[in-house]
């Protein structure tokens, strides 16, 4: 008998269903995360609610929660657009993600609790066995990867700093899924991962470090600076060494200057 006063086995109470702003909410996401809609693209009601099949009403509740999110922004002039990613937002994003990442390791490899290698193990068998060509949920599935890699230090704030990265990551390890599409699968990328696992079961905690430096991240970095503004000295310094790095020749100043260079 349950708390309730219900039979063991007899508690069948229906979830409530998703209401159509949350539906909207998702579906929005999810075109955001897959490439569907880019940085900067216009969001027009009038299409939105033809293409997702809601009314006004909801479509502007998903939309004020995606703004809360940080994946919309109100452009003047241009009203709702998603948020649009400098080459200043890439070089923040990935080199907050690389310190985090090195510092967990550092801190949690060799691990001392069987509990979180446990945790690793589980998000790569996830990672793995996911099937489909659904991109969205493989980039949240690698993202929770190296959530639970991060996880190996044991130390909550610095997981809850990395986990404040969530949405921005997930959509630059989207943009590098596709520009990966074409030299490996999905079940490839996900392969990709293994040696990280190795690496931290081994207790290997310079060779993890150095792993993650090389782990197929910065494919996308290549394209991007070409197709992105908001240029730093920082962010211009940081791509030329991406493309050393890379085998590719930086580009001069000259060649990357635009008209909205700034901070970021």
């Amino acid at each position: 008998m349950s708390q309730t006063g219900v039979p063991d086995g007899m508690n069948r109470r229906i979830a409530t269903p998703p209401t159509m702003s949350v539906l909207a909410a998702e579906a929005l996401r999810s075109m955001i995360m897959s490439g569907e809609l880019l940085p900067g693209d216009r969001l027009p009601e009038n299409r939105l609610t033809a293409q997702l099949g809601v009314s006004r009403s909801p479509l502007r509740e998903a939309m004020a929660v995606l703004e809360r999110e940080g994946l919309i922004v109100q452009a003047p002039r241009r009203g709702a657009v998603v948020a649009p990613l400098t080459a200043h937002d890439i070089y923040e994003i990935y080199t907050l993600r690389e310190q985090l990442e090195t510092l967990a390791v550092r801190l949690g490899v060799p691990v001392v609790d069987e509990r979180r290698l446990s945790r690793l193990r589980d998000a790569y068998a996830a990672l793995e066995d996911a099937t489909g060509d659904d991109q969205t949920e493989h980039t949240r599935l690698a993202f929770e990867f190296h959530l639970a890699l991060v996880g190996l230090a044991g130390h909550r704030r610095v997981e809850d700093s990395y986990r404040d990265l969530s949405l921005q990551m997930q959509l630059c390890m989207a943009m590098n899924r596709r520009a990966r599409a074409r030299i490996e699968s999905i079940h490839e990328d996900a392969v990709r991962h293994r040696p990280l696992l190795e690496l931290a079961v081994a207790g290997d905690a310079e060779g993890l470090v150095e792993a993650l430096r090389n782990h197929g991240q910065h494919t996308f970095l290549l394209d991007a600076e070409e197709h992105v503004s908001g240029h730093s000295a920082e962010s211009r310094a940081w791509f030329a060494g991406i493309r050393t790095t890379l085998g590719e020749t930086p580009r001069s100043s000259a060649d990357t200057d635009d008209s909205s260079e700034g901070d970021g």
